[in-house]
């Protein structure tokens, strides 16, 4: 039997320090969420509330000063830094907002680089990263580099780059912050989708209130403390575009 949670993270904590051992900032202070199988989550809070922080804790990319994450049932405090890599790699898919995409590289090379890390043979990537990029509407711009692309579609190969390895999980963060609404909109909708078709869980950490109208639950983190978990049939939200 499946278990119920596809991440767990326990009172975590992520606090800054000066010399001397006093805490500067508390970026994290005691936050516990746990989030099921095929969820879409929007993590929402200010600028500065501690959502980018509690995103990279979940993902693996920081490490909490306190408390437990675990992925799976898997605390993955107790890996090393090579099957940490491997998690990432394999069950966690990540879209920046920032895209992240290497300018030198077409569309298709850029899905392929987490399947060569991955160490799927070229024949299986090309065909796959190809089938990825005509899922997100960009099966015309394979040879097509980032400077060739819109925000839009720069964002469509990003989200197609994070789910070709078939992850459990995607952790998106702010993905629709440097696109205009429509765009926005319509991004939003492409995850809303991919998180249907494969069941994959979502979380995505934002300020934008268009994601409350795709979300499951809402997360709400202020100062760095979790202020409330609502259901999205709770929350009264009209989207124009």
């Amino acid at each position: 039997m499946k278990y119920e949670f596809a991440v767990e993270a326990i009172d975590v904590a992520k606090y800054y320090y000066l010399g001397g051992g006093k805490i500067v900032i508390k970026a994290l202070d005691g936050v516990t969420v746990r989030i099921k199988h095929g969820e879409y989550l929007s993590l929402m809070g200010p600028s500065g509330s501690g959502k980018t922080t509690f995103f990279n804790v979940i993902g693996g990319l920081d490490r909490p000063t306190k408390g437990k994450v675990f992925i799976d049932r898997l605390d993955i405090a107790q890996l090393d830094a090579y099957e940490l890599a491997r998690l990432r790699c394999r069950r966690i898919g990540y879209i920046f907002q920032t895209f992240n995409l290497i300018p030198v590289l077409t569309a298709l090379e850029n899905v392929e680089l987490p399947m060569i890390f991955a160490n799927v043979p070229r024949e299986e990537r090309i065909k796959r990263a190809a089938e990825m990029l005509e899922r997100v509407g960009l099966g015309d711009r394979l040879y097509h580099k980032p400077t060739e692309l819109s925000g839009g579609q720069q964002q469509r190969v990003a989200i197609a780059r994070a789910l070709v390895n078939n992850p459990t999980i995607v952790l998106a963060d702010e993905p629709t912050a440097n696109l205009d609404l429509h765009t926005g909109l319509e991004i939003i909708k492409l995850l809303r989708e991919l998180n249907k078709e494969r069941a994959v869980t979502v979380l995505c950490a934002t300020h934008d209130l268009k994601m409350i109208d795709v979300s499951d639950r809402i997360i709400w983190i202020r100062d760095g403390k979790l202020s409330r978990i609502e259901e999205r049939s709770e929350v009264m939200v009209e989207i124009k575009e």
